[in-house]
């Protein structure tokens, strides 16, 4: 997302800007995001389906960005996508493509972190499991 550009030889100076705010901020949410399924792992309990869906969804939409982010290489604005197909019209589009899919990424992976945090919690307990009761037994009223 953040330095890719430079193996396709068109990095430039924006990526100065790209790696230390969005690409430190995407890893350390990544990184995160990791340990939380690891403790979910620890306590035994299944990593759901809306944290691997999620996860999965948030690098393809991470992976879109660091495709079409723009950077500055000899004076215009060129992406990955727009330096393989060589058109003006792509160079656009990828610019028009890269923040939807550096916003959804982010949002996304902050969904992946909520999933992660209710996947490794304890079910919740039943009222009849809080009194001990058996039977037809009722809860007390908090106000009596």
């Amino acid at each position: 997302m953040a330095a890719g550009r430079w193996l396709f030889g068109i990095g430039g100076s924006l990526t100065w800007w790209y790696a230390p705010t969005i690409g430190l901020i995407y890893a350390a949410l990544s990184i995160w995001l990791g340990a939380r399924i690891r403790i979910t792992h620890a306590r035994g309990k299944r990593t759901g389906r809306a944290t691997i869906a999620s996860t999965v969804l948030t690098w393809l939409c991470a992976i879109g960005f660091g495709l079409t982010v723009p950077d500055l290489a000899g004076g215009q604005l060129v992406s990955i996508l727009s330096l393989a197909s060589g058109s003006a019209f792509s160079a656009e589009m990828s610019i028009a493509l890269c923040n939807p899919l550096g916003i959804i990424a982010f949002a996304i992976i902050v969904a992946a972190l909520a999933f992660a945090y209710a996947d490794a919690r304890d079910p919740k307990p039943e009222e009849d499991e809080l009194d001990g009761g058996g039977e037809g037994g009722m809860v007390a009223h908090p106000l009596a």
